[in-house]
Parts: C-alpha cells; sequence; structure tokens
C-alpha cells in the first residue's frame, strides 16, 4: 500500500478541535477509498460504509433521526458504540442524498466521532438538487502520485533524498530526470503506478487505462441530463487527451458539428468530475489574478500518463532524447503543471497562466504562482534564456526579481536583464523540481541558495 503525501493533511484534520465531516474529493481511481483504509489503521475502530450496497445505503434513506442513525450503524456493521477512538467513512455518499444531510448532524450533535466522506461523482447530487451542508463540513482534493509520491512508491529512498534536498546535488540530475521520464510516461494513477513496479508490463499498463476510459464514458450515464449530452460528454472524453495544454474553443470542437453551448456545458460537467480542468489566461500581472473567462482556455487533463497512453505517443517519449521536445512540448508542460496541482489539496485549486494579446506583440507565460504575496512566472522552455522574450515582457511589468524557467538541463541560477534594463534572477530548474518551484524561490529569498 502506497504512502500518500495527503495523510498529513488528514493528520491536521483529525487532531483539529473545530473539526467536521470531511468530503474527499477526486476522480474515479485516484485512491480515495484505499487512503482512508490507511489513515484508518490510527484508529481502535474503523466502520466503513459503501453506498453502492443497498442494505448500507438502506441505514441512511430508513432512519428517521440522527439517534436511530447511529445506533443502526453500531448495529448493522458490529461496532460498538462506547469505543472513542472510532473512523466513520461513507464512501460513494453520491448514492445516498440522506447520507448527505445526515452530515450536519454529525458535525452538530456528534462532533467528537470523526467521518470521511468520499465519491467521484458527488455533481450527481446537483442534478437531484441536494447540496453538501454549508459550514458544516470541510473538503481535501486527492489527485494522481506526484513525482515525489511515484518515487517513494519505488523505493527510490536515494534519489527522493536528493530531490528533497536544496540545491539539488548535480550527481544526481541524470537519475533524476530518466525517473521523471518515466513518471512522465506512465503517470501517476494508483494502479498504473502499482503495474509499473510490480512487472514493468507496458500492454498490462495500456490495457488498464482504457479500462479506466471505458469506465469514465459507463459513468456518463449516471449525471448527464439526457441522451444529447450524453454523446457529447463522451465525445469530449474520446478526444480531449489530445488537446493537453492546448488552448482550446467550444465552437466545432475537436472539428465536432456540436453547438458551443452544449460543448462548453459538458466541459463543466466534466470539471466536477475532476477528470479534466479548463485553465483560463489572466492579463493581470499583480495579486489578485482575475481570470478572463472570454479567452480561450488551456486543457489539463487528469493526468499526463493518460494522455500519453490514450494518444499512443509514449514511444515518442521513450525513444526520445529530450522531453521537452515531445509533441511540441506541450507534455512537459503538461507534466508541469500536473506536479504544481499536486501540491495542492483544495478542491478548487486551479492552474493560471499570463497573456498579452497585441497586434505584432502577443506574449504568454506558461504558468503563474504566488510566492507570498509576489507573482511569479513559471515558463518551460528549451534553449537559451536569451530566447524568452514573453518571461522578459511580463518581469518588466512586475514587482518580483525572480523568474523560474523549467527545462531538462541541470539546475542554475543565471543573471538576465530586460530590454527596459531591469535585473532578475532567472531559476532554470530541472523538470523534476517542478512541484518545488516554490521551495526554491523561499530558498533565493532566504539567502539558502546564491
Amino acid at each position: 500500500m502506497f504512502k500518500r503525501d495527503i495523510i498529513a493533511e488528514l493528520e491536521k484534520w483529525i487532531v483539529n478541535a473545530n473539526r467536521k465531516p470531511l468530503i474527499l474529493r477526486g476522480a474515479r481511481q485516484v485512491g480515495k477509498t484505499t487512503l482512508v483504509k490507511q489513515f484508518a489503521k490510527k484508529f481502535n475502530q474503523f466502520i466503513y460504509l459503501n453506498l453502492e450496497l443497498e442494505e448500507e445505503k438502506r441505514i441512511f434513506e430508513n432512519a428517521v433521526s440522527f439517534e436511530e442513525l447511529l445506533n443502526a450503524i453500531y448495529f448493522i456493521k458490529n461496532a460498538s458504540a462506547s469505543e472513542k477512538n472510532t473512523l466513520i467513512f461513507i464512501d460513494e455518499i453520491q448514492n445516498s442524498p440522506s447520507a448527505v444531510k445526515y452530515l450536519r448532524y454529525f458535525y452538530e450533535n456528534k462532533n467528537e466521532l470523526p467521518v470521511i466522506a468520499a465519491g467521484s461523482l458527488l455533481e450527481t447530487l446537483i442534478n437531484k438538487n441536494i447540496s453538501f451542508p454549508v459550514g458544516r463540513v470541510e473538503y481535501l482534493a486527492l489527485r494522481p502520485f506526484s513525482f515525489k509520491e511515484f518515487l517513494e512508491a519505488g523505493n527510490f529512498k536515494n534519489e527522493l533524498e536528493a530531490l528533497k534536498t536544496i540545491p539539488i546535488p548535480a550527481y544526481a540530475h541524470e537519475r533524476l530526470m530518466s525517473l521523471f521520464k518515466k513518471y512522465t510516461i506512465t503517470g501517476g494513477m494508483p494502479e498504473v503506478v502499482k503495474l509499473l513496479f510490480e512487472n514493468n508490463d507496458l500492454s498490462a499498463i495500456k490495457k488498464t487505462v482504457n479500462d479506466l476510459i471505458i469506465s469514465y464514458k459507463e459513468d456518463v450515464e449516471k449525471y448527464a441530463r439526457n441522451e444529447s449530452q450524453r454523446r457529447i460528454i463522451r465525445f469530449i472524453i474520446e478526444n480531449a487527451f489530445k488537446f493537453a495544454s492546448e488552448r482550446i474553443t467550444f465552437t466545432h470542437f475537436s472539428s465536432s458539428n456540436y453547438r458551443s453551448r452544449e460543448v462548453s456545458e459538458a466541459f463543466r460537467i466534466l470539471e466536477k468530475t475532476m477528470l479534466l480542468s479548463l485553465v483560463y489566461p489572466t492579463t493581470d500581472s499583480k495579486l489578485p489574478l482575475t481570470r478572463n473567462l472570454k479567452m480561450a482556455p488551456k486543457l489539463q487533463l487528469l493526468d499526463t500518463g493518460l494522455v500519453n497512453l490514450i494518444s499512443g505517443i509514449e514511444k515518442e517519449i521513450l525513444l526520445g532524447d529530450d522531453l521537452m521536445d515531445t509533441y511540441r512540448g506541450r507534455i512537459a508542460e503538461h507534466i508541469v503543471g500536473q506536479e504544481i496541482l499536486a501540491e495542492e489539496y483544495s478542491p478548487d485549486a486551479s492552474l493560471i497562466f499570463w497573456v498579452r494579446e497585441k497586434k505584432q506583440s502577443d506574449a504568454e507565460i506558461d504558468y503563474l504562482i504566488n510566492y507570498n504575496g509576489k507573482v511569479i512566472p513559471v515558463e518551460v522552455k528549451s534553449g537559451s534564456s536569451g530566447k524568452m522574450k514573453s518571461l522578459k515582457i511580463f518581469m518588466n511589468l512586475v514587482k518580483s526579481d525572480i523568474a523560474i524557467r523549467l527545462y531538462s538541463d541541470k539546475f542554475k541560477i543565471t543573471q538576465e536583464t530586460t530590454s527596459e534594463g531591469k535585473k532578475f534572477k532567472l531559476l532554470n530548474l530541472p523538470l523534476y523540481l517542478s512541484s518545488l518551484c516554490k521551495d526554491y524561490v523561499d530558498a533565493v529569498e532566504m539567502g539558502r541558495v546564491r
């Protein structure tokens, strides 16, 4: 059973005196049930309720009071009501609006009893006019394995230790770059990671991925309003992966004849399943950064491994010399976005990029991150720093004197100058340090790295 970093967030939640029932969000098969069962080992008693089972669903449907509900749970699960060190886990909670309703009473009447609820299709509740009790629950999001978790799963202890060392030792670069390439190819879906480290069978991994996509398409039946919407959502699932990190338009998406409004609505539904996200640009250069929803968004999928294996480009990456050259650089950009998101545990966390759209003077920055109130630009670019025109345009607009470039080479800091004479430090970080951007900015700001 692989360790997930989000366990630390669960440990903070459990000791919080003002703890509320926790809703664990995440796409299908990112490991929510496994995570909670792993966390449950800390408790003397674990009560697992799977609401895909009619008998356990009826516990909530038939209860006429919260007191009766608790008694029924203890009785049917053969559990002790007197055991104080107990965790209740309500899995697939979207199958029972009654279970959602009762969450408020766990908070109001039985706050000392920790409850976690999970489900990959929580958006089905929207169509039933059911919502989670406002102010009486809290949320965490589980995403695919990060590179750090990938290394831990593969028992790469020395490599993980080197990754966490700031600055990264130069001797670790080649091995970490090779492992990051493997991580990029297969991605971070738990079952895929398990297969990779058990038998390294790419054909078995591809079958698992194909089965997963089939299950995503079958899930459409549970939340699409009608047959027309089902067709559009399935079409998007089948075609979205080839547009990873690309700006899209809803009109004629993937050469379809579907109307813009229909496609837009289908994308919003899929965002709620956490299978993909629409990354909108900002034209702002200082906080708060406002997303311009009228501009074309980029498409970020759940997992880069899924993108590769569904698009059939895994061999291109495997045989290629530089990850930056694959798929016109979009795979490198996509895995960087995935790594940035992996550090965020809020379901509302999202990526953002910057654009300036002017005739003969367009500029675009791949990602912006917020570091202690400063806007830090992040570019995913190969080649010399002298070619980074957009980055230098952006640096003229901000107070920060630090920028980040992610690429395939070794870590170094260079001093750069914009066309207007502004000097700034460019942190050239290897791709495998994508999740540590803020840590490196912090190290430079604190003088620990020069």
